[in-house]
């Protein structure tokens, strides 16, 4: 298990448990887990994660594209057809060179 890995699952286990997410309590979880962390890894979690919900930005994420897969649906048939105008474009410019009277292997 990676570092960030067991770092996360251990942020998580903290908030799921109501539980400060201190560098001392991520330390005891990974240690626990039988992964060994450095200290500053475990510093800059808690600092990056200090005063954040982590259950509502974890349901936020999960909520995220379930809400929006219309509009992508809509924005990809979109983008499709832009390749296929983009395609059409790359194939001209293909052709164009063939104009010049000397090709790759000449």
């Amino acid at each position: 298990m990676s570092v960030e890995t067991a770092l996360s699952y251990a942020a998580l286990i903290l908030a799921d448990a109501d539980v400060e997410i201190s560098p001392e309590n991520l330390k005891t979880l990974t240690e626990t887990a039988g992964v060994e962390v450095e200290a500053i890894w475990t510093s800059i979690y808690a600092k990056a994660l200090d005063g954040k919900d982590l259950k509502d930005l974890f349901f936020q994420v999960q909520a995220g594209p379930a809400a929006g897969a219309a509009p992508a649906a809509g924005a990809a048939a979109a983008g499709g057809e832009a390749a296929a105008a983009e395609e059409k474009e790359e194939e001209a410019k293909e052709e164009s060179d063939d104009d010049m009277g000397f090709g790759l292997f000449d």
